[in-house]
């Protein structure tokens, strides 16, 4: 989604990866124009660097941050697995100097670097989800619903052989002389 700070300046924008705003209501939005959100500034901001990337496209961005107010700013190459981190001072955005546990003043999340990738820590020390165990996930939860659904078509067929096999029961009792709803 499009951030634009400045109010008819369409050509000052960015793009983040991921934006964190608080102080604003949930909802979905096609863009992000600060003048209509109380002039809230996203206070952290993460950018996934691609192959893509030049390193002239992520200095503007870094400039873009700086000039517009983010308080943190975080920038992964999943390539290389390196973070870096910038954190607003009086004077800017500054380098932060360790980023292996460094937990973010805003989210209070923990930043592991420790391991073959990037790990992310809750405030209360459970990891978050990786891609890969969320896709795991979803389709174990696929599967399950799956079998659920199976399991209810074949109740369902089950339930209706049984109501046909009451209604042919009724009818031979009927045929009989022996009125059904009287028998206990």
């Amino acid at each position: 989604m499009l951030w634009y700070p400045v109010e008819h300046d369409r050509g000052t924008s960015q793009a983040p990866d991921v934006m964190v705003v608080f102080g604003r209501p949930k909802g979905d939005r096609s863009s992000y124009r600060q003048w209509n959100e109380g002039n809230i500034v996203p206070q952290v901001v993460f950018e996934i660097r691609s192959p893509s990337n030049t390193q002239t496209e992520m200095d503007r961005k870094w400039v873009f941050y700086n000039r517009h107010g983010v308080e943190e700013y975080y920038l992964y190459d999943p390539k290389k697995n390196d973070l870096s981190g910038w954190l607003r001072s009086q004077w800017g955005l500054n380098v932060i100097d360790q980023m292996d546990g460094w937990v973010s003043p805003r989210l209070q999340i923990r930043f592991d670097m420790s391991g073959e990738s990037l790990q992310l820590y809750r405030p209360n020390g459970e990891a978050f989800a990786t891609y890969s165990e969320i896709m795991e996930r979803l389709e174990q939860t696929e599967e399950r619903l799956e079998q659920t659904e199976e399991r209810l078509e074949q109740t369902q067929q089950e339930l209706e052989l049984k109501d046909r096999e009451n209604q042919r029961l009724k009818e031979l009792l009927i045929a009989a002389g022996i009125d059904p709803d009287k028998i206990d």
